[in-house]
């Protein structure tokens, strides 16, 4: 990834992510089924890596139910940005489908294109793409595969009740 300036890792429950900083934001996020090479270098880590590292901590203990570090996603088209903007309205604890997130940007016969933006989210985590699920309610699609979409939304008590095991 030229166009990143620093890296990251940050130790998690499910593996370790490697978050990317511009120095300005969080510019790309890799889940821990994407990262092969789990040596950033920690003297080279900015401010914004720092307060992220930081919001994840508090995130997977347990005590973050919003991210405020900055975040610039390093690519999408204007389309993608609005669906990971409407991502961020998802509240922690809850889930929606691909059709309502449809309806949610305006776009209510566009929900393949809506599921593909979300599945080119360059931020999870911080951009919420894990919660939105199928219109019945199953678990489908994640970068990181859904056995961690599944421990994320248990994470977050979304699945409470809900659905089976993946």
């Amino acid at each position: 990834m030229t166009s990143h300036s620093k890296s990251i890792n940050v130790q998690s429950p499910f593996g370790v992510f490697l978050l990317y900083s511009n120095s300005r934001a969080i510019t790309r996020i890799l889940l821990p089924t994407e990262v092969t090479d789990d040596s950033s270098d920690e003297n080279e880590m900015d401010g914004i890596l720092s307060d992220a590292r930081d919001e994840f901590d508090a995130y997977f203990s347990g005590q973050l139910n919003e991210f405020q570090v900055p975040y610039e996603p390093e690519f999408g088209t204007k389309f993608q940005r609005e669906v990971w903007q409407e991502l961020r309205r998802i509240p922690i604890g809850t889930t929606i489908s691909y059709s309502e997130l449809a309806v949610r940007v305006g776009r209510p016969a566009a929900v393949r294109a809506v599921g593909t933006a979300n599945g080119r989210n360059p931020l999870p985590i911080i951009v919420p793409c894990h919660r939105v699920i199928g219109a019945n309610g199953t678990l489908t699609g994640y970068a990181g595969g859904l056995k961690l979409k599944q421990q994320l939304l248990e994470h977050e008590g979304a699945l409470e009740g809900m659905l089976e095991s993946v």
